[in-house]
């Protein structure tokens, strides 16, 4: 099957990408010594793995029929078991923030892809990318490793009062 130029164009940049990302989890992996931590990244190397898989069957020329994109499988994370380190705390972070990337990424792509079935692959990734920055975020908030400010309450109500409107004939 042949594809749209810019699909491929745009599929052959994002291999090396998962390839790179890949292995920064998988050292990232044999760095962490927590065991639900650890299960979440190797969760996300199996994701994209299944990234790269679908990409190569939508690019090979001798493919007959649509590409579908697996699952993602569950996972549970017992958070009474999340005493990160300093550097794990860090690892999470900086693994939240690839799949917030890659998300973008995926998506953005999809908005510019022709193929019907490639475009379908790449929103189904960017929401794997979205679930497994969830999962991650679970485990930030959980250890504290991040903060988030919060509005006033005052301030929220302000904004809804000015914009109320909007909705109204």
């Amino acid at each position: 099957m042949n594809l749209p130029a810019a699909d491929l164009g745009i599929m052959a940049e994002h291999l090396p990408t998962h390839e790179g990302v890949i292995s920064k989890l998988k050292i990232f992996n044999e760095i962490v010594d927590n065991q639900e931590l650890k299960k979440l990244i190797q969760l996300n190397i199996q994701m994209l793995r299944e990234h790269v898989r679908a990409m190569l069957e939508l690019i090979d020329p001798k493919r007959k029929g649509e590409v579908k994109l697996a699952e993602m499988d569950d996972i549970q994370i017992n958070t009474e078991k999340l005493n990160l380190s300093e550097q794990e705390k860090d690892i999470v972070l900086e693994t939240r923030s690839v799949s917030k990337l890659m998300g973008s990424n995926n998506f953005n792509s999809a908005l510019m892809m022709k193929d019907r079935n490639v475009k379908h692959i790449h929103i189904q990734m960017a929401y794997q990318d979205v679930r497994m920055q969830m999962l991650y975020n679970m485990v930030v908030e959980h250890v504290e490793a991040d903060f988030t400010p919060r509005v006033t309450e005052a301030m929220q109500a302000k904004t809804h009062e000015k914009y109320k409107h909007i909705l109204q004939e």
